[in-house]
Parts: C-alpha cells; structure tokens; sequence
C-alpha cells in the first residue's frame, strides 16, 4: 500500500509549483510582522509635550511668543528645587492681557521665575501641546499622563486578537479548508487596517486593532501550514525556518516604511493595504490536497495532485486514481482532542508551555535590551538582524542532529544567558549587552523551531487547530511580556531576567520528552501520533528485526 507522502514524492515533493506557492505565502510574513510591531512607530512617544491653554494660546499669539517662551508660562517644575518640568499639570491662573500676573508689556516674564508654592496647580484640561516631527496615535487620541495606559492598551487588544484567531480560525481552516480561510482572513487585514487608519475615535481603533489581530493571526498561521503540507518531510525543515526569515525581513523593513512616512495614517495604510494583494491567491495557491482527502474530497485532491505533478514536470502513475480514504466517519477538530490520549496530551502542554516561554523571554529581552543607543530606526533594524544567524544555525544543525536538541539547547541557552546576565555588574555592561544578545539568539531560534515541531506532532485532521490554539499561549505571553518586565523591574531591575532564566531553563527540559520528528512523514491520525516514537523504546532485537514503518503503513488513514 502506498501513503500519501510517497505519492507526492512521485509528484515532486519541492518541485516548481511548491517553490511557487511556497514563495507567494511567504509574502504573508512581511506584512504579519508589520502588524506585529508597527506600535513600535505608530505610538512612538513624541520627542515633547505640555499642557494647553486656550487662553495662553490666544494671550500667545497677540504677543508674538516664542513656543518656549508659551511653554515656560504654561509648564511647572516637578519639584521647586529641580529642573524637570511637569508634562501633565499647568499653572491654575486664568490668562488674559488684564492679567496681573502676566501682560504683553513683559513677555519675558518667564515661568521659571514663578514661585510654585504661590501659584497653584491642576490636571491639564484643554489637552497637550506635542513638539513632533511626526504625527502617531499619541497625539491624535492624547494617549499621555493619565490616559497613557492606553497605548499599552492598543497593543493589549492586538495580542488578544491573535489569542481568539489562533481558536476560532484556526478550527474554521481545519473544518471549512485552509485556502479559504487564508483569503478571508487577508481581506479582513486590509479592511481593518484601513478602518484603524481612519478611526473617528480611540475606543474604534481599540476594536478594529482588536480585528486585525484575529485576521492577521489567520493568514499566518493558516499559509504556514498549507506551506508544510504542500511538501515532502525533507523539505519542511526549509521552508519552515524560511518562513520565519521572511517575518524577519519585515521587522527589518518596517523602519524604513516609517522613516519615509511622517503620518501614522499613512503607515497603517502603508502596512495594511498590500494584504489586498493576497486576494489574488485565489488563482495561484491550492487547496491543501492532505485536508481535501482526510475531509473525503478525492476528485477535488487528485486533481491537484496530477497539477503539482504536471508542473514539476513529473508523471504520476496509472493506478494514482485509485486513491482511497478510511472509511470512518469524518469528525470536525475539537480541544478535546488534543488531550484524550497520553502522546497527544504530552505532546499539547509541553508545546503550549514552549511557546509562552518563547514569547515572554522574546518579547521582554527585546524591551530590555535596546541593543544600541541613538536613533529609534536604527536601534530597530540592528535588533532585526540580530536574528538573522538564527535561521542559519538552525538550517545547520537541525536536519543533522534532528529536532529536539536544537530545540531544548536553543531554550536553556537564552535561560543561563539570562541568569548569567542578571548576575554581571553593570561595571561590564559591554559583557552584559553580548549576553543579553546571545540569549536573544537563542530564544530566537527557539521561537522558529517550536512552529515546525508544533506541525509535525498534530495529524492532518488536527493540524490547523493544534498549531493555532498551542500558539495562541505565545499570544498570552506577549500580553503578560510588558507588565512581567517593567513591574518586576520596579522592584529590581534584574529580576526579570532571573524569571526569563527560569522559564527557559525549564522549558529546555520540556522539550526532551517531545517524540523526535526528523526525517517521518507527517502524521495522518491520532494514532500515528501515539506510534510516534515507540520503536525507541523497543530492545535491539525488536529494532533490528521489525520494520519501523510498519506502525505508520498499518495506521495510515490515505491509502493509494
């Protein structure tokens, strides 16, 4: 009997077509990194700000002030004795040309000869002043003082999006198909993108950042796994830390979008509008042919079989049609699923654990570390590099030593890197800084592992939903990753490191109990799942007399 896998290694497992399609999904990289960090640009802190006036700006404008000279009659100091100014309180002076504070006569009376302890003060009330380049969503929605939670909360709503897509599209594109879920979730990208864009109000922007999230963790989660089922078990180890460069290669792009832009507007258009473009995948990416055959769609299935094969320039043989699928009723994914048996229950929460650590370590080295000081382009880019050697070191050693090592060394590395860090006094912050960077390394290449290992432990039926629900604890960890780090800090700046240290730690001895996937076939069922691993287990004479395969062919539930 033959398995699916081999009647795709007769079609071509990386052929022309897969390269084709493998090329325009990774498309979906770029412009999901682009919603991923974009709040980086859209909310960057204007360079100064200070409390309106109405009538002060009035009073400013019959005078001539300078803005300096507005702003020194407008800003209090903090504390009488130090310089710092207060950005969220003014003077509580009623400003008039009558006024016998201040006139037109004497403009150079200046806000730093007043005596704050004479004058009083409020809680600024005709909103802020912004001293900016660049216009962000800061100083559209006043996002400052008591309000500059919200921007944090901007973000929050993002990550929660991606948490509720990783459930509810992840299920529809293992029940309604991966094609169709991919070029709805596209559309819905752009359509959110461009509402945000134009937001009459903040708590708008909140609900339709929230939207973005859901769709825009549709398209990448769904495009991954159409791109790994598309191809032969050699080739997925490429395509799947390919992928991965390409989200690289936005965070990397970003920067110079925002440079060029000076509008926040014009950036979330900018990043939002080339989903459109997906669109027209409709004409150019298949239907998964592993979906189509599990779900008993077998004319739709050997239809694009005998398209890869044509493309590539192969010939299937005669006898390709008779193609079958189990006879058992076809079921529709369900988390229950993910934790009936013992493999798949091991399998669930080891992977769920890895990808919130990899989220929270990521995620708060990337906030901690500000690799260089200077420009916020600059800085930004250099962090994105960064990650490059991580895809290379991965492409190096994971087809060679398999999957699981890698994986637990890539974790307990970033761990000691953190623990190691934390301990160092800031008298050598040269060595901090390369540890700190080492430990970015690491957890970035677990980052990139934990998706492919997470596709090749779930059955096709469960695939999709597996690999979206388990991913979206990536999506809790960066909802927890800012309040862990900055709160924690208060108390010592160390601390979080020292918890990132634990977590990687941990996880690095996780991950050893995962069954190895290098060089099998993409699990059919939940049995396969179970098979997995096994004949490790078995004494070497069972090792050397009975065929590996033979719990694979035997469980199979595509047979040809």
């Amino acid at each position: 009997m033959t398995t699916f896998d081999e009647v795709l290694q007769e079609a071509g497992e990386f052929g022309r077509y897969q390269k084709r399609v493998f090329l325009l999904l990774c498309m979906t990289g770029i412009t999901f990194a682009f919603s991923f960090v974009a709040i980086v640009f859209l909310g960057q802190i204007p360079e100064s700000y200070w409390c309106r006036s109405s009538e002060l700006a009035e009073l400013s404008r019959n005078c001539r002030w300078s803005p300096e000279e507005e702003r020194n009659l407008t800003v209090p100091r903090v504390h009488h004795d130090k310089p710092d100014l207060s950005l969220c309180h003014t003077y509580d002076i009623t400003w008039n040309t009558n006024s016998s504070v201040i006139s037109c006569d004497n403009p150079i009376y200046s806000a730093t000869n007043l005596s704050v302890e004479k004058l009083p003060i409020k809680a600024c009330e005709d909103g802020w002043v912004y001293e900016e380049y660049r216009t962000t969503i800061i100083s559209q929605y006043n996002l400052v003082c008591t309000d500059a939670w919200k921007l944090d909360l901007t973000q929050a709503s993002l990550n929660l999006g991606f948490l509720i897509g990783a459930v509810t599209l992840g299920y529809a594109a293992d029940r309604y198909g991966r094609k169709v879920t991919y070029l709805i979730s596209s559309f819905g990208v752009g359509l959110c993108g461009i509402v945000v864009a134009f937001a009459p109000n903040f708590y708008i922007l909140v609900l339709f950042r929230f939207l973005q999230g859901i769709f825009g963790k549709g398209t990448w989660m769904t495009c991954y796994v159409i791109i790994t089922e598309l191809v032969g078990s050699k080739q997925r180890r490429i395509v799947g830390i390919v992928v991965q460069m390409f989200f690289t290669l936005g965070v990397m792009i970003i920067p110079g979008i925002a440079y060029l832009i000076p509008t926040w507007q014009g950036i979330q258009l900018a990043i939002s509008l080339p989903n459109f473009l997906f669109l027209l995948y409709y004409w150019f990416i298949p239907e998964s042919p592993r979906w189509l055959l599990i779900r008993k769609k077998k004319d739709k299935a050997l239809h694009i079989m005998a398209d890869i094969a044509r493309h590539n320039g192969r010939y299937l043989t005669p006898n390709y049609c008779q193609i079958t699928v189990s006879e058992e009723e076809v079921t529709n994914p369900a988390c229950m699923d993910l934790v009936r048996t013992p493999q798949m229950r091991k399998c669930t929460i080891i992977l769920m654990y890895a990808w919130f650590t990899s989220a929270v370590i990521y995620q708060g080295l990337v906030m901690r570390l500000g690799i260089v000081s200077g420009s916020l382009y600059t800085d930004f880019f250099i962090s994105a590099v960064v990650e490059l050697p991580a895809a290379i070191l991965i492409l190096l050693s994971i087809d060679r030593v398999g999957r699981r090592l890698p994986f637990a060394l890539s974790n307990a590395g970033a761990g000691v890197a953190c623990l190691i860090t934390a301990a160092i006094s800031t008298d050598l912050l040269w060595l901090k800084i390369t540890l700190a960077t080492l430990g970015r390394l690491g957890i970035t290449m677990a980052f990139e592992i934990v998706y492919f290992i997470n596709t090749e432990l779930y059955p096709t039926p469960l695939r999709n939903f597996g690999v979206s629900l388990c991913s979206g604890m990536c999506d809790l960890g960066g909802i927890i990753a800012p309040f862990l780090l900055f709160r924690l800090a208060e108390l010592w700046v160390e601390l979080p490191l020292i918890i990132f240290g634990i977590l990687g730690l941990i996880c690095g001895g996780l991950v050893l109990l995962l069954p190895e996937t290098m060089g099998i076939s993409l699990p059919e069922t939940i049995e396969d799942v179970e098979n997995l691993g096994r004949p490790r287990r078995n004494d070497k004479k069972e090792k050397m007399d009975t065929p590996i395969l033979d719990s694979h062919l035997k469980s199979d539930s595509v047979k040809l």
